[in-house]
């Protein structure tokens, strides 16, 4: 069946300005991390990226190795951007990144000028695109120097290989100093995309306040700690569920009691503003407006329609806040 866009896609969702820029995000993103590689079936995967395009989410996140195997993610929505959203192209925001494994050898990896204008290059044949919207880097090489991997980063925007640069997994002193390098060489970095919920709040402490000083928006990834902040395991671990799967991003030992208590009383307080966990969760991290977008992965279409449901209720009052800080200190 030929798809065609919904009309109405617009007025359902919500759009933030990224840092100083004038591109706008969708508050919700999704992220093909998970249930976009060839152990999904391709039909599955189209049916969100249509639905998710049908809510107004217009920012899909890839990366070279998102799979499995690695690049058949970028691979499988390259094939459905080419059947299904052609014309909505320039309505798109495609990113990818590289700095992981990729391919042997010692040009495959990390934040070398080489490997990364290859793996771009490589992303863009797989995907069918002659440009991304945003190119990060995934992670800080802790051996290259910083101002090769900018300058790479420059040359690409420049090449016309991606729009804007964008930054991953990159603790706020190194966050800052590529910012600034990246300033100096006339292409300033758009995002930052740090791992960030309410149990991964590392973020709070510096890099955050780096990126408002310097203009650059953020998008949050894992906002729901691997679905923890979820009601999938209120009462344990399901045995169809991702813990019980032996998956390395979920594992049973980080289901403790005490973590299960405090998923209880957060979702308690979710069910009194009317919302999922998972909803308020995502509300939360979008709470004070220094986060742009927050990246969700889906394998339902209700999961789509339950983060953007967030939307209709994603402020918090003063009581609220308190009551979550005191959960998440473990004081109840």
């Amino acid at each position: 069946m030929v798809y065609l866009a919904d009309a109405a896609r617009y007025e359902k969702m919500t759009y933030h300005r990224c840092g100083d820029s004038g591109l706008k995000l969708p508050a919700i993103s999704l992220g093909l991390w998970h249930n976009f590689g060839d152990s999904t079936l391709l039909e599955n995967s189209r049916q969100l990226l249509r639905h998710a395009f049908d809510l107004g989410i217009t920012h899909f996140d890839l990366a070279n190795n998102y799979g499995p195997p690695p690049g058949s993610a970028e691979s499988n929505f390259g094939r459905i951007l080419q059947e299904d959203f052609l014309p909505w192209r320039d309505e798109l925001i495609i990113s990818t990144k590289a700095g992981y494994t990729m391919w042997d050898g010692p040009y495959g990896d990390w934040g070398s000028r080489k490997y990364l204008i290859a793996s771009l290059d490589q992303s863009l044949r797989r995907m069918g695109v002659e440009y991304v919207d945003i190119f990060y880097h995934h992670r800080p090489d802790p051996e290259t120097p910083l101002r090769e991997t900018m300058r790479a980063l420059d040359h690409i925007v420049r090449q016309g290989k991606a729009l804007y640069i964008g930054l991953s997994n990159y603790p706020a002193a190194a966050a800052r100093e590529a910012i600034d390098i990246l300033n100096d060489l006339g292409t300033p970095c758009l995002i930052h995309q740090p791992k960030y919920s309410m149990f991964e709040r590392w973020v709070e402490a510096e890099l955050l306040e780096v990126l408002q000083e310097k203009g650059v928006g953020s998008i949050a990834f894992s906002p729901l700690a691997g679905g923890q902040l979820t009601d999938r395991y209120l009462h344990g671990i399901p045995p169809d569920s991702r813990a019980a799967s032996g998956s390395r991003f979920l594992n049973p030992d980080q289901l403790t009691e005490e973590k299960l208590v405090t998923v209880r009383a957060l979702n308690a307080l979710a069910e009194r503003r009317g919302q999922k966990l998972s909803q308020m969760a995502l509300a939360w991290v979008l709470r004070n407006d220094r986060v742009t977008s927050v990246l969700i992965g889906a394998s339902k279409i209700s999961q789509l329609d339950d983060a953007v449901g967030m939307l209709a209720n994603r402020h918090f009052s003063t009581a609220e806040c308190n009551e979550i800080e005191t959960i998440l200190r473990g004081a109840k």
